[in-house]
């Protein structure tokens, strides 16, 4: 009885000394882990975290292009804030929409598009923001009524340009009889819609302003002059070209000297873009005036996902700025033309 009496004094011992040892233990608990700790290690956690960002281009059909593409590349490449997927299409929309899915399953933070065509986005750009990433567009734009799949477009006036190319040809040529060949951008882009509206509203009231050719050029320089030479071969009788991009009218110029004419002389040459062998061009006299096009939007592509992402409004079109060269101006410029 007694050996079973001090057994149990015993335990009942362990059972206090293990009861206040586990009191102790939980009072630290709190200590370690309480809300307001593990709050801040997440946000500092989230705070290193880079961003990651989904961009699909069109592809590198022209030097404008290739510029837009550096800019994207040395803005997010050169900053580790930041990580870049990049994907080139190769001028066929069934790849940026091939890229756009892979960045979502890829749960990028935000995306960025440059798209080849206006329409058939609807349900990619759906899945996009169903999966809670923003999109921005870059430089070309979408089908009107969608305007609730992307954030804000990026980019210039095309329809302006289109105005601001027929605005020279009005006050270089005044009322003299003038036959023009355009050449129109990849068939159903943004900017060759808007830049051949632009101008044809421009000279619809221009009696002696006439479009006696237009097809397109797919915005690069091969198929440029390639258009033109076909139409050459069949009539020589043309005043202007109208090129929506540097690129065509740098290839119809060759077209034009090789059928024995002279470019900038015999027949205008009217561009837009802006690249450096546009200016070259004109301080040679072989073009006459080119109409800006800012191609350098990664600072802005940029600053606009961090201000999406500071829950700040954006605008839903965040404009660039874009000048018209023509003459001394263009020829003072060449040297700091950096595309």
């Amino acid at each position: 009885m007694k050996n079973k009496w001090v057994w149990g004094l015993i335990a009942v011992m362990l059972v206090t000394v293990l009861a206040a040892c586990g009191k102790s233990e939980s009072k630290s608990e709190p200590a370690s882990a309480s809300p307001s700790a593990s709050a801040s290690t997440a946000n500092s956690g989230s705070g290193n975290k880079k961003l990651v960002i989904g961009f699909a281009q069109i592809g590198a059909e022209s030097g404008w292009r290739d510029a837009e593409t550096k800019s994207i590349k040395d803005t997010f490449g050169n900053d580790p804030a930041f990580e870049l997927k990049f994907s080139d299409a190769q001028q066929k929309q069934e790849n940026q929409i091939k890229a756009i899915r892979s960045f979502i399953t890829q749960k990028v933070d935000a995306i960025g598009l440059a798209p080849v065509v206006e329409t058939g986005w609807e349900s990619v750009l759906k899945e996009a923001k169903d999966a809670g990433i923003p999109v921005f567009l870059l430089d070309r734009g979408i089908s009107k009524g969608n305007e609730d799949l992307y954030v804000s477009f990026i980019g210039s006036d095309f329809i302006k340009e289109g105005q601001n190319a027929a605005q020279w040809m009005i006050d270089n040529l005044g009322d003299a009889p003038t036959n023009i060949v355009q050449l129109e951008g990849t068939v159903g882009a943004s900017a060759a819609n808007d830049r051949k509206k632009g101008f044809e509203d421009a000279i619809k009231d221009k009696a002696n302003f006439k479009i006696v050719y237009s097809q397109t050029g797919d915005f690069t320089r091969a198929k440029g002059k390639e258009v033109m030479e076909a139409y050459l071969k069949k009539d020589k009788n043309i005043q202007v070209v109208y090129a929506h991009n540097d690129d065509m009218a740098m290839g119809a110029i060759q077209a034009i000297e090789e059928a024995g004419l002279k470019p900038g002389t015999d027949i205008k040459i009217i561009s837009i873009d802006g690249i450096k062998d546009a200016f070259q061009a004109i301080k040679d006299g072989k073009s006459n005036v080119t109409v800006e096009c800012n191609p350098l939007l990664g600072p802005q592509l940029k600053q606009a996902i961090l201000d999406y992402k500071a829950g700040k409004t954006l605008d839903k079109w965040i404009k660039s700025n874009e000048d018209v060269f023509f003459g001394q101006k263009a020829i003072d410029a060449l040297p700091n033309r950096s595309y």
